[in-house]
């Protein structure tokens, strides 16, 4: 199945071009827009979102790989990213890290056989102040215990 936005995202993408002064400022928002309607940024998407902005797909590749958001592979419906920063794990990130891989059954970067749940550590989500911090899809979830996160995927759809 070839990769293209349909008529919205077009026009969406068109916007962005003319709202920043060059082409490559809008990398990033063309990027999470291609990742919304495709699910993750393959190679395919990298060249189809190159080719839409003129850029060079090592160029396009580079941003795609330095960023810890932009997903290069499937995830699960539910991704989450547990932040083992200093801060978190001082707080029992590591206790919530390893109850985490038995509850589910899978290991960091692992996608539970239904597809689910799809298990990440980040350096940092930036929410010391509330640790131990996880990010599910783009929620974060904050002063975690192994109870308050049981609670939390339990009651995921």
């Amino acid at each position: 199945m070839p990769v293209a936005f349909n008529d919205q995202q077009m026009k969406t993408v068109r916007h962005l071009l003319e709202h920043y002064p060059r082409k490559n400022a809008a990398l990033g928002d063309v990027l999470h827009l291609a990742q919304e309607a495709f699910g993750h940024l393959s190679p395919e998407v990298e060249e189809y979102v190159a080719g839409l902005m003129e850029l060079p797909v090592s160029y396009v590749h580079q941003v795609v790989s330095f960023y810890t958001l932009y997903l290069r592979k499937p995830v699960g419906k539910y991704h989450l990213m547990l932040c083992d920063n200093v801060s978190c794990m001082i707080c029992g990130a590591g206790e919530l890290l390893e109850h985490l891989r038995k509850k589910l059954g899978i290991e960091v970067g692992g996608t539970t056989a239904d597809g689910r749940f799809t298990l990440w550590t980040v350096e940092c989500l930036g929410a010391c102040e509330a640790a131990p911090v996880i990010m599910i899809n783009d929620k974060y979830y904050g002063s975690l215990t192994t109870r308050k996160l049981d609670e939390l995927l339990d009651g995921l759809e």
